[in-house]
């Protein structure tokens, strides 16, 4: 008699995640493209704090780079394409109902591959969101960005309680 044990199956499943984040960036980069030209006039959302306002962005976050002569159009792409499989591969040895590690996982994914997109196509991301304070202006982002921001976080604060176990107070 041959035992086996199965594997349970993996958090790949959780891509579905990262195809709803792309799906979702690339309509809204493709409403920005068509309803906000033209780039740098904000269209006020919620005044004193949100703007929809087209921009472009060759560079990584916070503009990083934006100046460079064209050679980190490449950095990017090749950075997004080896994160994107090392996260896939993570997601392939993570079981699937570990949500807390999976979701966040699927998130970055997701977002990378969506600016991926734009850097592949365009040789620029576009950018759309404007957040803004008074006179301070957080730099303009998108959906992509977003999932990005919102899975590292999640992965931080993952990895930082992870294996932390509550005790009752008695």
């Amino acid at each position: 008699m041959v035992l086996r044990t199965e594997k349970p199956a993996s958090a790949l499943a959780w891509l579905w995640l990262s195809l709803v984040v792309i799906a979702l960036d690339q309509l809204t980069k493709f409403w920005a493209l068509g309803a906000l030209a033209p780039a740098g006039m904000p269209h006020p959302v919620i005044p004193g704090f949100l703007n929809w306002t087209l921009a472009f962005n060759t560079g990584a976050a916070f503009s990083f780079l934006a100046t460079g002569s064209g050679w980190q159009r490449w950095f990017f792409v090749l950075l997004a394409v080896v994160i994107s499989i090392a996260l896939a591969a993570w997601l392939k040895k993570t079981p699937r109902g570990d949500w807390k590690s999976a979701l966040p996982l699927a998130l970055v994914i997701g977002g990378a591959v969506g600016n991926l997109i734009d850097r592949l196509h365009a040789a620029q991301v576009t950018d759309f969101i404007e957040v803004y304070w008074r006179t301070y202006y957080y730099p303009v982002f998108n959906v992509a960005d977003c999932a990005i921001s919102v899975g590292a976080v999640l992965l931080v604060l993952g990895s930082l309680f992870q294996g932390k176990k509550t005790t009752a107070v008695r």
